[in-house]
């Protein structure tokens, strides 16, 4: 299955088709976008691709993969266009990367382990590629992560270091802790205390509950997705129901919802 010649064909392709669409001539929106406006799109493309991993659906997957390399070529071919540098250069660049930072694949090194292979990676970083050391362990988490993976990443290099907790229970100790922190935040704030206060404490107690599951081996991320469209199909049965019964949704009819919200809990076979 794998053909060399003609995924490069494909590439070829598809820088053709950026560079029309880019082209004097091309298309008035695809010409008016910048490496900045396509930001947004590339982390929402990013997020539509990891969700059709998640779902195991190879078509799925074969399309939104299609959509990251439309993304990163359009942005590739921008800065061919401003002359700082190529498509080509872009490419060539990650391949030398790939080629020096494995040089037990493709040298006389030798790397037995995944462990090894990280380090050998780093040490190639610092050594041959002459990347200053980071300050801080934390340095190597990017600021642009959305909070929760950065708060995860962040605790699993300090987890790394020897910064962690001894075992489970002290964790749910101080959930526990941060949940009534909060809610005295909450209570302080709701006769004129701080705002910020609130917002310190609440996030205190997300980041406990990141703690949790990174202790616990559970992606947090993947886990709030999984919550996340758990809800979004029994809030759907809420409104299919409400609009079969001729209700609004509004918060007069609380008592009906929550009833058909039990009944989408019931049809999934879950009574949480």
């Amino acid at each position: 299955m794998t053909d060399p010649g003609k995924a490069a064909e494909a590439f070829g392709r598809l820088y053709e088709i950026v560079a029309r669409l880019r082209a004097p001539d091309g298309c008035p929106w695809d010409r008016e976008q910048t490496p900045k406006t396509m930001r947004g799109g590339i982390i929402e493309e990013a997020y539509e691709l990891v969700e059709a991993i998640d779902e195991g659906d190879s078509a799925h997957v074969r399309e939104e993969l299609g959509d990251v390399f439309l993304l990163a070529a359009m942005v590739a071919y921008m800065h061919e266009e401003s002359g700082q540098f190529s498509v080509a250069d872009s490419l060539g660049a990650v391949c030398e990367k790939l080629i020096r930072r494995h040089p037990h694949v493709f040298g006389d090194a030798e790397a037995g382990s995944s462990e090894a292979v990280l380090v050998q990676w780093q040490e190639i970083k610092e050594k041959v590629e002459g990347r200053r050391k980071k300050d801080s362990l934390l340095d190597e988490v990017s600021r642009a992560l959305p909070p929760l993976e950065r708060a995860y990443r962040i605790q699993k290099k300090a987890a790394k270091a020897g910064f962690d907790w001894g075992e489970i229970g002290q964790i749910w100790d101080k959930a526990r802790e941060e949940l009534e922190e909060a809610e005295e935040a909450c209570r302080q704030a709701a006769t004129g205390g701080s705002r910020d206060a609130l917002e310190d404490e609440l996030g205190d107690f997300l980041f406990c509950a990141v703690n949790l599951a990174r202790f616990l081996e559970v992606d947090p991320a993947v886990a709030l997705h999984r919550t996340v469209e758990k809800f979004s199909r029994r809030f759907r049965h809420v409104e299919k129901r409400m609009a079969e019964s001729g209700k609004p949704l509004e918060a007069s009819h609380m008592k009906l919802m929550d009833s058909y919200w039990d009944e989408a809990k019931e049809i999934e076979g879950d009574g949480r």
